[in-house]
Parts: C-alpha cells; structure tokens; sequence
C-alpha cells in the first residue's frame, strides 16, 4: 500500500512545491512522547507579558471553533482537510496583556520542545490551539492534550505539547531552527532550511 501519492490536478494548487499526499497522517516527533493529561496541563505566559498560566478549564471557557486546515511537514507530506476543534490564537490573546515592544514568541512545550514565531505569524485568526481531531481528544502522538496549530508555515511550527509562550522584543530561534531548519518555515517558498551562512 502506498503511502503518499503525488497530488492530482484538482489539488495541485493547495499542495506546495515537493510535498505529496499523505493518506493517513504521520507521526513524526524528536525524543519521548509526554503524557500530560488535561487536569495536569497549564500554559504559563511569561517574557513580555504579564505573567500567567492557564488551566485547562480557563481554555474550555474560551470561544471553541471548529478549523479544517491543510496540514504541511518540511518532511515533503502535506494532509489535506484536516479538522480540529481548539481556541483561535487572537481569542487567547485578547485575555493576555503584552508590551507594546513584543515582535517574536517562543513557544515552550513539555518535553523541552521549543520554536519560534514572529508575532506577525503566530497573531492570526486561522492559527489555533487544538485539543480536539476529528472529533475525537487530540491524541498524545498528534500533541495532545492540546497543541498549537499554524497551517501557513511548516508543520514544526505547530508545537505539540504546547506548555508556554515567552513574548519577547527580538527573535529567539527554537530547537530545529537552532539545528539547521529555517527560522520561518513557509511551504510555498520551500524555507525548509536555514538561510544563515
């Protein structure tokens, strides 16, 4: 059975450069898989913010959304039409106070996990923070009990397990970016890797 198929002609313009599609969706994850079960998850925000962490009840109090998304892995697969149920990032942060200087984030997950985002990047009403997948608890592989979700960038944006978000004035890079990936990672331009000398 195959795994991953070239795009069709009916899907070309939603499936970037060098990416095929994948029939179920993979799991690909850097070190041990962390069990974190929703009493026991926080998401603590610290740097240029005014500190806090919310509880898994205070996510659930916030407006949920329904999002389907094309799902895209520097890894050359894509899923098209993936549907997750979650919070929209500008809903979370109307509840955070940031500094007026914050251009960058660094998001923090268990297990060590961290990548960056510019604020321009992660601030977007089609990013969000998921805790359900196909109708079903988001899976520990898939990142759950809650992960974030950025469809216009690399799917290693996407931080599984998110634990923190660390807003800061200047770029801080993140651990794939830190070992060769690109610090943005946008699909239609191919930015897999670095483009520091």
């Amino acid at each position: 059975m195959k795994f991953f198929e070239k795009p069709s002609s009916a899907q070309a313009d939603r499936v970037p450069p060098g990416q095929h599609i994948a029939k179920g969706f993979p799991v690909l994850t850097y070190g041990e898989t962390p069990q974190i079960t929703p009493p026991d998850w926080g998401l603590q925000i610290s740097g240029l913010a005014t500190p806090r962490t919310f509880t898994w009840d205070d996510i659930m109090a916030l407006p949920q959304r329904t999002f389907t998304a094309d799902f895209h892995c520097v890894t050359t697969w894509s899923k098209l039409d993936v549907t997750w149920q979650g919070v929209a990032v500008p809903d979370l942060m109307a509840q955070i106070s940031v500094d007026s200087s914050v251009e960058h984030v660094l998001l923090h997950c268990y297990g060590g996990y961290t990548t960056n985002l510019a604020i321009a990047d992660f601030n977007r009403p089609e990013n969000f923070l998921a805790h359900t997948l196909a109708g079903q608890p988001l899976p520990a592989e898939h990142g759950g009990p809650m992960r974030l979700v950025v469809p216009h960038l690399y799917a290693w944006k996407s931080a599984k397990w998110i634990s923190g978000i660390e807003f800061l004035a200047e770029e801080v890079l993140g651990f794939w970016e830190r070992n060769g990936y690109h610090r943005r990672g946008e699909p239609w331009a191919e930015e897999r890797y670095s483009d520091r000398g």
